[in-house]
């Protein structure tokens, strides 16, 4: 089973006012294990970015004139989702803007099916709980330290071990393959889905038939960056499934 961490910032909080998508940040996780591979792009969104927004995290219009639109990264982003489920925090966002960027290069809009929402699995999990990814790597104990601003690889990242144990961490089956501790019921903590609805999931010992994600180039002092935070890590689960 194949799934997308996924993350964005964009220019203000309101995509029908025509705000846009500057940031992309995706790791793959495949049966609830992290893999490595990651999709990262900074766009240029074809206008101004708030200033509140600019202080959330920290991206000016400046540093975009260079970048590609978002016309020029999105066949490269739907090959790298490419069908998965995606794990998101406060989905509606997101999507949201997603969807609108989308349709503006006229390609279907992706279905609320195929999206977790970890904001809403926590809510369900410690109801009147703070909910926030701040707050949740607080109560799972996972190092946010290096998130002074938020930034969409980051979060993404961050997202991925708050995911996991969401679900109830891992251990290892009779068979040896990683699985989750709890039930697949999360597994339904999508948009429209309600777990008595939705599919029985994959085998999680068979990821013969899963596709081999493209490989994107990544800007070094970016990549480099990236593989800092992993390692600034505690325990990083990124490396205890590596190893």
């Amino acid at each position: 089973m194949r799934e997308i961490v996924l993350d964005t910032e964009t220019t203000g909080l309101e995509h029908d006012l025509g705000h846009r998508i500057i940031e992309i940040g995706a790791v793959e996780l495949i049966n609830h294990v992290p893999t490595g591979k990651h999709y990262h792009v900074y766009i240029n969104p074809e206008r101004d970015i708030d200033a509140r927004a600019s202080e959330v995290h920290g991206i000016t219009n400046d540093q975009l004139e260079d970048k590609p639109r978002f016309a020029d990264i999105a066949d490269d982003f739907l090959q790298f989702i490419d069908k998965a489920t995606l794990i998101i925090h406060n989905a509606s966002f997101d999507m949201g803007f997603i969807n609108a960027e989308l349709s503006r290069l006229q390609k279907p809009a992706i279905s609320n099916d195929h999206v977790i929402d970890t904001l809403l699995m926590a809510r369900q999990k410690f109801p009147g709980g703070q909910a926030s990814l701040d707050a949740l790597c607080k109560k799972f104990g996972i190092d946010n330290s290096d998130r002074d601003l938020h930034g969409a690889l980051i979060d993404a990242d961050l997202l991925a071990f708050v995911y996991i144990e969401l679900i109830g961490g891992k251990q290892p089956d009779l068979m040896g393959a990683i699985t989750s501790d709890a039930n697949d019921k999360h597994q339904n903590q999508n948009l429209n889905v309600s777990p008595d609805q939705a599919p029985a999931p994959a085998s999680r010992a068979d990821t013969s038939k899963i596709r081999p994600p493209r490989q994107f180039p990544q800007d070094a002092d970016e990549l480099a960056a990236h593989q800092q935070f992993i390692a600034s890590i505690n325990a990083s689960i990124w490396q205890k499934y590596q190893s």
